[in-house]
């Protein structure tokens, strides 16, 4: 038989490569597929099973409770209250006949019929059942069933887990004590921000931080029962503490309120400050805002007056002058002048609220009689600077921080810019402004033997836990020496004992005052309209514990028949029994007005 040709051999090796490439070809696609799966399925660099969870968590935002605003005796002035709307997707509940719930005390998952759901929702609420039924069935994606519920019935609610019921918090402001410091206190924007006064400034202490309710709902809308629900409770904010006492704020408000109306005044104030620690006791406006609804009264009585409103003082300010002439060694309370009916000096003439002759009268009884003569001819004694360096050391031109917003500095003018009469002017009140509290401020520096203490209306924060952060008090500063501080308290008594202040006085109790008067610019800048009326003064004046001052802006009638005197007797005398401060129980100071 012939041999075969070497051929037909050679196809076995080429089957046998191809069928190996073709395996080998095979293994490779496997390798990258299976490679694949585990880079997406173990180690998910593209984020992708994140990138899923994501879309199936859903975040509930639980709110923070806002902080109280508290009086000094921890009355609540302003607090908050958690409550809950309860929201559906009408789309969700209405396709959904049954669902899953975690039965949390067999620990397994059991099915629920959405009557059944819409049953207990029912008995949450508190509602009728066909109501509900009513008010999740449709197509809308969006739809309140209640509003206002409270956290332990929220807290019932999401428990159910029924398709399409979620819900929202949300916060609600009272002021339980209307318009009671309404000014101090301030409201809300929009229900969450701070607006005005305490809240606006305090904002960001008061709200806290909210929370947030994570958990899992299927590509079907439906919560997954054992899918991840996750919990961030919120913080809630502090509480602010003022110095305030409510009672007394009460009683202020009442008393300018009813002094205004009878004089027609635009407005007024009333500032109540204890002089040995400088905490605000009471700042009362007229038509004092209620936070529960500010816009019942007008945008310019929404703030607090008697820190943001500036304007000429008065005579108050010879309290000032006369300090500064004894501490400068330049006058004692007894020293002579003689007076005229006007006194001309660098040719400006000036002139006194009461006609009189050529008289002999004492520092003392210039100021008791407020007399503007001798105030410019005892005041020349003080250079032009130092006139200026005495304003500010007693705080004029200097905002209090107290804590609340528009707080103003005044104008204190520069004394190289001060014309020829101004320079006269600034030592009785004119031609500077300031505010109520920047002149409380000053006097109560005498009140408390020569050191000026800040001004404080918040006094502590209180945190949820219920610690208490006390507000440290400022450095004080020393004003005049406590023998000066002496000597002007008994000068401002004997113008209550011996001057034209008689009526402030308060039987038991040792008072020393000072009155101011002065020309009100017109609101266009156009001359004067009418005046602003104040009275301040201490007392007891053994140990000198309250300053308070009333305010009016252009009273009606003419301005020598205005008295701030008996509304002055009124809120001091109430201040001393709140406080329970004992009786005088030393001789007042008696001064003599004139030389004898």
């Amino acid at each position: 038989m012939a041999q075969r040709t070497g051929k037909p051999a050679d196809k076995v090796p080429n089957a046998t490569r191809r069928l190996r490439l073709g395996l080998g070809i095979m293994l490779t696609l496997l390798l990258v597929v299976g490679g694949k799966l585990f880079l997406v399925q173990g180690l998910d660099v593209g984020g992708m099973a994140a990138a899923a969870l994501d879309k199936r968590m859903t975040e509930t935002v639980l709110p923070a409770e806002r902080g109280s605003i508290l009086d000094s005796n921890g009355t609540v002035l302003a607090n908050s209250v958690i409550r809950y709307n309860v929201v559906v997707d009408q789309r969700v509940n209405t396709k959904t006949e049954t669902f899953k719930r975690l039965d949390e005390a067999n620990e397994k998952l059991v099915d629920v019929s959405r009557d059944q759901g819409l049953t207990e929702l029912a008995a949450a609420l508190g509602m009728d059942k066909d109501a509900i039924r009513e008010a999740v069935t449709g197509e809308r994606p969006y739809y309140i069933v209640a509003k206002d519920v409270k956290p332990d019935v929220e807290d019932r609610i999401s428990k159910l887990q029924i398709p399409g019921i979620v819900t929202e918090g949300v916060s609600k402001r009272v002021y339980p004590n209307g318009s009671v410091a309404g000014g101090i206190i301030g409201f809300l924007k929009d229900g969450s921000t701070g607006q005005a006064g305490i809240e606006q400034t305090q904002d960001e202490l008061l709200r806290g931080k909210d929370g947030k309710r994570l958990f899992e709902i299927g590509a079907d809308g439906l919560r997954i029962p054992v899918g991840m629900d996750e919990l961030t409770p919120p913080q809630d904010g502090k509480d602010i503490k003022l110095t305030i006492n409510s009672d007394l704020q009460y009683f202020a408000q009442q008393a300018i309120q009813s002094q205004s109306d009878k004089l027609g005044a635009e407005w007024g104030s009333i500032i109540v400050m204890d002089a040995k620690t400088g905490d605000l006791v009471a700042m009362a406006d007229t038509n004092a805002p209620d936070p529960n609804d500010p816009g019942r009264v007008a945008a310019k009585d929404r703030g607090v007056r008697a820190v943001t409103a500036a304007y000429e003082p008065g005579s108050v300010q010879k309290m000032m002058t006369v300090a500064a002439l004894i501490e400068e060694g330049k006058a004692s309370p007894l020293d002579t002048f003689t007076l005229g009916p006007s006194y001309t000096v660098d040719g400006q003439t000036f002139s006194d609220s009461f006609a009189h002759g050529t008289e002999e009268r004492t520092l003392a009884g210039i100021l008791g009689y407020s007399m503007n003569t001798g105030t410019v001819m005892a005041g020349q004694r003080l250079s032009k600077q130092q006139r200026y360096e005495w304003l500010q050391k007693f705080g004029i031109g200097e905002a209090p921080d107290i804590g609340l917003p528009a707080e103003a500095s005044g104008i204190l003018t520069p004394w190289e810019q001060w014309d020829g009469r101004q320079e006269y002017t600034v030592l009785f009140g004119q031609g500077v402004s300031q505010s109520t509290l920047q002149t409380v401020r000053a006097f109560q520096s005498i009140a408390n033997n020569g050191v000026m203490l800040q001004p404080r209306l918040i006094d502590s924060y209180v945190s949820p836990d219920g610690a208490e952060e006390k507000v440290p008090a400022a450095p004080s500063r020393r004003i005049v020496s406590e023998d000066t501080a002496e000597q002007v308290q008994d000068i401002l008594e004997s113008a209550v004992t011996e001057g034209q202040i008689k009526d402030a006085g308060i039987d038991g109790y040792r008072v020393g005052a000072k009155t101011g008067t002065s020309e009100s610019p017109c609101d266009d800048g156009a001359g004067y309209c009418g005046y602003t009326a104040s009275l301040v003064g201490m007392a007891p004046m053994d140990d000198p514990r309250f300053i308070v001052e009333v305010v009016l802006q252009r009273p009606k009638g003419s301005i020598y028949g205005i008295t701030n005197g008996p509304v002055f007797r009124s809120v001091m005398s109430q201040a001393l029994r709140t406080y329970n401060v004992q009786p005088s129980t030393g001789e007042p100071a008696r001064l003599p007005q004139f030389a004898k």
